[in-house]
């Protein structure tokens, strides 16, 4: 029997981001796919894949609260643990985080260990909340 594996999404367009993060959660356990924008993400998305979401705030294009409102337009519920390097949450969608506890901002730089336990947490919220 086997068992899957966890299906983490990165979205960030810094090219060595996505290259570290999707090494990080290989050794981790996790399947990584990495994409360099939101609207890539969304042409690639297939709904009901994926266990977690791990995007940047700010991106070009849409960003990571505009692709987090897209997700709930599409009635897609995916826990999301969102990087930023602004020390500001307001760029954060706060009543997402309240309504569906299952988000996660970690300010740049951030350790490998705060981002694995900060995934871990917003998937355990996810499947507690689907219970």
């Amino acid at each position: 029997m086997t068992v899957n594996q966890p299906t983490a999404f990165i979205v960030d367009d810094d090219a060595n981001v996505r290259r570290s993060l999707t090494r990080l959660l290989g050794v981790a356990g996790f399947e990584a796919r990495a994409f360099s924008s939101a609207e890539e993400f969304l042409e690639k998305l297939d709904v009901g894949e994926g266990d977690c979401l791990i995007a940047d705030v700010c991106l070009p294009g849409m960003s990571g609260p505009e692709l987090q409102q897209e997700l709930r337009h599409r009635s897609i519920d995916m826990p999301i643990v969102f990087m930023t390097g602004f020390a500001e949450a307001a760029y954060v969608d706060g009543d997402g985080a309240a309504e569906h506890d299952r988000l996660a901002v970690l300010y740049k730089p951030f350790d490998a260990e705060a981002l694995l336990e900060a995934i871990q947490k917003a998937i355990s919220r996810h499947v507690a909340g689907s219970a």
